[in-house]
């Protein structure tokens, strides 16, 4: 199977409990949009499996459109999509005017694959959707976009180490230094359950820190990173320190730190989708110029 060959893909009806959320959460006319959202569930070709995931098109009226991959956070059974927690994420940023994908990688949800690997070739699982969304003939392949959540934002970091496809990037919650963190440490126990029997986990917690390599990730995408400074999950030290990597290197990039917000940003959620939603539609659906890095002005 060639990696991003869309195998199969079935239109879903809208969960009651997603729009329910949203009416209560929307105007009338955002809801309208969210509400004409089509959700499919999809299989697609990665690295031979079979690999599961979620597809949310937006309102018909457009010939073309952007596109944005969201990399889910969580780990285990527990931590894949399914319909009713893709569609308030995957959802909204279709009812923004994008073709948004979020896959539930190897191992998990449906997909083929013995386990996770949280870092591993499940990377692979996710920057395969590339080749997917070339694929449509309704995506415009120079309107990419990339989020990432927790886990999935540590993901989209090892990314932007591999490829300069998209437009523009965002995190939140993403570990960046699980490397300096204690072995007893929420985020560095989690990662080791998902390492291969016999690995030296001091190094794969390296090949899962940002910090430690970002003078290689894409020079070209501008980097959006969000962090509560009460996650107790994942510090906000990581975010902060690959930040001052980046300031280092001269790279476009933005940290927002939400005051006393939680790891999933929790009562931030309006503030927080507001941001994201400004920098997708500045740099990936207007293509806005690179922002001026380094010292300048008065």
């Amino acid at each position: 199977m060639i990696n991003g060959t869309l195998l199969d893909a079935t239109q879903l009806e809208i969960p009651r409990g997603a729009l329910s959320m949203a009416r209560r959460a929307m105007q009338s006319a955002d809801y309208e949009r969210y509400a004409s959202v089509t959700l499919h569930d999809i299989t697609y070709a990665s690295d031979g499996l079979r690999i599961k995931g979620f597809m949310a098109l937006p309102p018909a009226g457009a010939a073309s459109y952007p596109a944005v991959i969201f990399n889910r956070g969580g780990s285990g059974p527990k931590g894949a999509l399914t319909p009713e927690t893709a569609m308030p994420i995957i959802g909204l940023y279709a009812s923004w005017g994008y073709v948004a994908i979020a896959s539930n990688y190897r191992g998990v949800g449906g997909s083929q694959g013995a386990t996770e690997e949280w870092g591993g070739r499940d990377v692979d699982d996710a920057l395969n959707v590339l080749p997917l969304l070339d694929s449509l003939p309704y995506v415009d392949p120079d309107r990419l976009g990339l989020v990432g959540g927790s886990r999935g934002g540590m993901m989209a970091y090892m990314m932007l180490a591999r490829t300069q496809r998209f437009r523009a990037a965002v995190t939140f919650g993403a570990p960046s230094r699980i490397h300096a963190e204690q072995a007893q440490a929420y985020i560095r126990k989690t990662m080791a359950g998902y390492l291969p029997q016999g690995s030296d986990p001091q190094l794969e917690a390296e090949k899962r820190s940002a910090v430690l390599w970002a003078q290689t990730m894409c020079e070209t995408t501008p980097l959006l990173m969000l962090h509560g400074t009460g996650d107790r999950r994942v510090d906000a030290m990581h975010s902060l320190d690959l930040a001052t990597k980046l300031q280092a290197l001269n790279r476009p990039y933005k940290l927002i730190l939400y005051d006393n917000a939680d790891h999933v940003l929790a009562g931030r959620r309006t503030e927080s989708n507001a941001d994201i939603r400004w920098w997708l539609d500045n740099y990936v659906m207007n293509k806005a110029p690179l922002p001026r890095t380094g010292p300048h002005g008065a």
